[in-house]
């Protein structure tokens, strides 16, 4: 009998492995990935539901906790009474107060932003002139720079030509056609975010049952101590994700609204339009204040380059107070990495993912940073090495008092 569920128990596991390599091969190899693109497509509104109730459920543990337990303890109720009118009232709590900044946002800055967007879009013909004009003006006072430009524009004349034809003319059917179901596609991702927040709503409230689910699948498929072990692994990447992305968002919001506000008084053109660019390029770790400020500045020096100056120096000063006072007070330690691995986690992510790969590739890297840091840590201290990076500063590993060898242990005879 003993022999038989062994037998039962390898017959489901090569069973489980074969349709696992047959679902992988056909995911990516046999349809192209096309299958991923559509499961992807089915599952985006779960996907936004989850995200939301991601960053929302430190709210609603606030108002759970915080406030609500505390009033009602002099309460008496039977059974969950208490627990399931706190996470009611909480989740009503946090998603009127999310509406309520969404609609003083938007409707403080939408119609600013079109207002900035719409005196954009009738001063172009001005700024075209004045752009003109100063190139003009250089190669007029340069003539080595006017016989180096028309030398450029003579041999690129035809290269631009024969792009024209055989890159941008065949493309322009396909680019109508997209700008035509535009407008589908924004009523589907509308529908998908209604979706979405009703999905939000039921993991933010069956929370702990989810969690409680997940653990017990785990530890069904798993021995105790590799369940543990993966549960704080979990555990850690959750702290580094929600540190980074929680903090980064709530930081991106408080320099743009921090931006609209000295804008606002410093009297700067198009100030709805250089906030929203401000704040939302700072969300890209390193690089993303310098990809906000340059075309704001830009577009603030074809209308007074004494405001462009003034600009420059603002943002500077901007950049200062988040990297040095309110960056380091949300965001923390949470990441766990130094500069430099920083810049190549975001030029990595860029590069292979674009703006959302430069986002969530520091909390990513973070965390196999901290997985690696991890193996090799236990790994030096089953061979009885130190862990302490000041050990390894010189050419011969410094050992803590009492240690009689410098390299590895002897194999004992």
């Amino acid at each position: 009998m003993k022999r038989n569920g062994i037998y039962f128990k390898w017959g489901l596991t090569a069973f489980c492995t074969v349709c696992a390599i047959l679902l992988v091969y056909d995911t990516f190899f046999a349809a192209g990935a096309s299958f991923a693109g559509r499961l992807m497509v089915i599952l985006a509104p779960v996907l936004y539901g989850a995200f939301i109730a991601y960053l929302l459920a430190p709210v609603v543990d606030f108002f759970e906790r915080t406030l609500l337990e505390p009033i009602t303890q002099r309460i008496p109720f039977k059974g969950r009474g208490r627990g399931l009118l706190c996470r009611t009232v909480s989740l009503i709590l946090t998603f009127l107060v999310v509406f309520i900044l969404f609609y003083v946002l938007l409707s403080i800055l939408l119609p600013e932003l079109y207002k900035s967007v719409v005196q954009l879009v009738n001063n172009a013909e001005s700024y075209y002139n004045t752009i003109y004009h100063w190139i003009n003006d250089l190669l007029e006072k340069n003539p080595d720079v006017e016989a180096w430009v028309t030398a450029q524009l003579d041999t690129s004349y035809q290269n631009l030509l024969s792009w024209l034809s055989s890159k941008v003319v065949p493309q322009v059917q396909t680019l109508l056609s997209a700008a035509a179901g535009g407008v589908m596609e924004v009523l589907n991702f509308l529908k998908d975010m209604v979706v979405g927040l009703i999905v939000s709503v039921y993991l933010l409230a069956t929370k702990e049952r989810c969690a409680a689910s997940c653990r017990r699948l785990l530890y069904s498929l798993m021995v105790e101590d590799r369940a543990r072990w993966t549960l704080r692994g979990i555990a850690k990447i959750d702290s580094i994700f929600s540190g980074f992305v929680r903090g980064k968002l709530l930081d991106s919001l408080i320099i743009g609204i921090l931006c609209f506000v000295c804008s606002s008084l410093l009297r700067f053109p198009y100030t709805p339009l250089v906030s929203v660019v401000v704040g939302v390029t700072n969300i890209i770790p390193f690089f993303g204040p310098f990809l906000g400020a340059i075309p704001s500045a830009f577009l603030i020096l074809l209308v007074s380059p004494k405001q462009c100056l003034i600009f420059i120096v603002f943002v500077l000063i901007l950049q200062q107070l988040d990297g040095n006072v309110i960056g380091p007070k949300i965001l923390g330690g949470s990441t766990g990495i130094s500069s430099f691995w920083v810049i190549v986690a975001i030029l990595v992510g860029g590069g292979l993912f674009g703006l959302p790969g430069m986002f969530f590739g520091v909390p990513c890297f973070a965390c196999c940073y901290t997985a690696v840091n991890y193996f090799a840590e236990r790994r030096l201290r089953s061979r009885g090495m130190p862990t302490d990076m000041a050990a390894y500063s010189g050419s011969e590993v410094r050992r803590g008092p009492g240690s009689e060898q410098t390299g590895p242990p002897q194999e004992k005879k």
